[in-house]
């Protein structure tokens, strides 16, 4: 008997399309970074050292320019270090407790990223300003003025930056394991302990890029300074409403140095927020 010959079978594999989609959303996306992010950093780096690094550095020490810059960096950090000591309780509160009200609380906290910074700066003049009862006050028995003044610009800072510290914490206590502070509980650990041996070492991280995010957003903060604060040279100019001053003064110079130091500040710290919270995320 013959054999019979099996016909050969070939599996056909589609062959694969050129991922147009892919790439094409790639440089669409890379595009518009370069042309509204990318180029117009370029812009400010080429003129803050444009005539040269002297030049840049006399920019900088002008005393004006020089207490502007301090001033901003001071109540930035300030703000920044009690928004991270309130944004962490805050966070744990809404995560840990129950409370009537407690979605409402959990709006309000976004509510700084959807006003406009400028009706923040209204806000506090209308609540603490010298022709209210609050803020008459506080200048009559204490002493201390919000409008034009110093702390009028720590209140402003302190809005706008609250949020950040709660919604970068607020993820990590959600994602951690109960057990481990309910085993901590069952051992004898008060809740003070609990906090500070369990919760806080795997929050810290989180914690601090926060805090470089609120300092940050409080280091560029324009509309709510320039309406509380003004702007009075060497006494509650910020350093953002200095960059305001001279671009209308029409000295493009001393605007582009400074906001070169502003934008390598917070470039730096969003940089470390970004890599400290993605490496442990990783870990």
């Amino acid at each position: 008997m013959s054999d019979a010959v099996m016909p050969s079978l070939s599996v056909t594999r589609p062959t694969p399309s050129p991922p147009w989609g892919a790439w094409g959303l790639r440089t669409a996306a890379a595009t518009y970074l370069l042309i509204f992010i990318g180029v117009p950093v370029l812009v400010i780096a080429i003129q803050g050292v444009r005539f040269g690094p002297m030049e840049f550095v006399q920019s900088l020490i002008r005393p004006e320019a020089f207490s502007a810059l301090r001033l901003s960096i001071t109540t930035a950090a300030l703000a920044a270090a009690i928004n991270t000591l309130m944004g962490t309780l805050t966070a744990y509160l809404l995560v840990v407790y129950r409370f009537p009200g407690k979605a409402l609380f959990n709006t309000l906290i976004d509510l700084p990223f959807a006003i406009p910074t400028i009706v923040t700066g209204v806000m506090i003049v209308l609540l603490y300003g010298p022709q209210t009862i609050i803020g008459a006050f506080f200048q009559k028995s204490l002493g201390i003025r919000f409008v034009y003044d110093t702390p009028g610009i720590l209140v402003a800072l302190l809005f706008v930056g609250y949020p950040f510290v709660i919604r970068t914490v607020q993820p990590v206590l959600l994602s951690l394991d109960a057990h481990q502070a309910e085993a901590a509980q069952t051992i004898g650990a008060s809740d003070w302990m609990t906090f500070r041996r369990v919760i806080f070492p795997a929050i810290r991280p989180a914690i601090l890029t926060g805090a470089m995010l609120s300092f940050a957003r409080s280091l560029g903060e324009f509309g709510a300074v320039v309406v509380v604060a003004g702007n009075l040279p060497l006494k509650t100019q910020t350093a953002t409403v200095y960059v305001y001053s001279q671009v209308e003064a029409g000295n493009i110079q001393a605007a582009s140095s400074v906001s070169l130091v502003l934008l390598a500040v917070a470039f730096g710290l969003t940089l470390i927020a970004e890599r400290w919270l993605g490496g442990k995320s990783h870990a």
